[in-house]
């Protein structure tokens, strides 16, 4: 038996327990994000395994309101949202859960104080995606409020956790994490425009109609998401070390994206998916590491 096995055996329940569920986490992320998955990795523990486990419920929940199944209602889905976020909720007061990625998510809200001042507007921007397929302006800020700046938010208390005067540092650097959060879904929004539109049925962006969407929407767009970048920049250059090159090495690629899709003829934009190439990714993530060490 290897030391490691030994030592794993030797654990006490609850240790194995949580480190089982930091494991189910860890799946849901392999599964789903390989973008997220690279920068992660970058990532001091335990800021890593935090990390991870606010993204794996993030998927879940989004799973459970993206990817409708044929015989499944959408009362159905609602529902089995709605249960997710009282078992989060109970799973914080309690600090233990029956669902796996749940524990491993309430067990990082305790450790860094995410409340559910953040955790329910992102399950109302999930319930959100159940009734509504087009927004204005002001249903489209909070949206987007809740699917991801508040995403933002719940990893920056997880950067800063441990850091003297935490709390000083969150109000000063919270600007940036939600215009980062922002910037990412309103890329993710661009690219996934035509899949939105035929497979959800969804327009996200007010007044941009998805089958007419011309070279001016798009360059207005990614002006907007760019300046969401460009604010979040500082921020991160403001984060601690156990976290700063990680999060440059997301910026960069989502900043990749949004060069990619600004040299995307619209056309291709009603119809795929761009990607930052595998070699492309690498080399951001390459760049990012050696210029951390300088």
């Amino acid at each position: 038996m290897t030391a490691a096995r030994h030592q794993r055996d030797e654990a006490p329940p609850h240790v194995r327990y949580d480190a089982t569920a930091q494991a189910a986490a860890e799946l849901v992320i392999a599964r789903y994000s390989t973008s997220f998955g690279a920068a992660s990795r970058l990532l001091a523990d335990p800021v890593r395994a935090r990390v991870r486990s606010i993204y794996a419920l993030v998927r879940v929940a989004d799973e459970i309101v993206d990817a409708p199944r044929p015989d499944v209602a959408s009362h159905t889905q609602r529902a089995v949202l709605d249960h997710l976020e009282r078992e989060v909720s109970v799973a914080i007061d309690r600090g233990l859960s029956s669902d796996l990625v749940v524990h491993a998510f309430a067990r990082t809200a305790r450790a860094c104080g995410i409340g559910m001042d953040l955790i329910e507007p992102f399950f109302a921007s999930m319930r959100t995606d159940l009734t509504r397929t087009t927004h204005d302006e002001e249903s489209f800020a909070r949206y987007v409020y809740g699917s991801a700046e508040v995403v933002g938010l719940m990893c920056l208390r997880v950067f800063l956790a441990d850091e003297p005067d935490a709390q000083a540092s969150y109000d000063r650097l919270a600007p940036g994490a939600r215009c980062l959060g922002a910037a990412f879904q309103k890329v993710n929004f661009l690219r996934d425009i035509a899949a939105d539109r035929d497979e959800l049925g969804r327009r996200y962006f007010p007044g941009v109609d998805p089958h007419r969407i011309d070279d001016a929407d798009r360059d207005r767009l990614l002006d907007d998401l760019d300046n969401d970048l460009a604010l979040a920049a500082a921020a991160v250059e403001q984060l601690p070390p156990s976290s700063r090159r990680a999060v440059r090495v997301a910026h960069r690629l989502f900043a990749e994206l949004s060069g990619r899709l600004r040299e995307t003829p619209v056309e291709r934009l009603r119809h795929e998916r761009v990607r930052v190439p595998g070699p492309r990714k690498a080399a951001i993530v390459l760049d990012s590491v050696v210029r951390g060490r300088r």
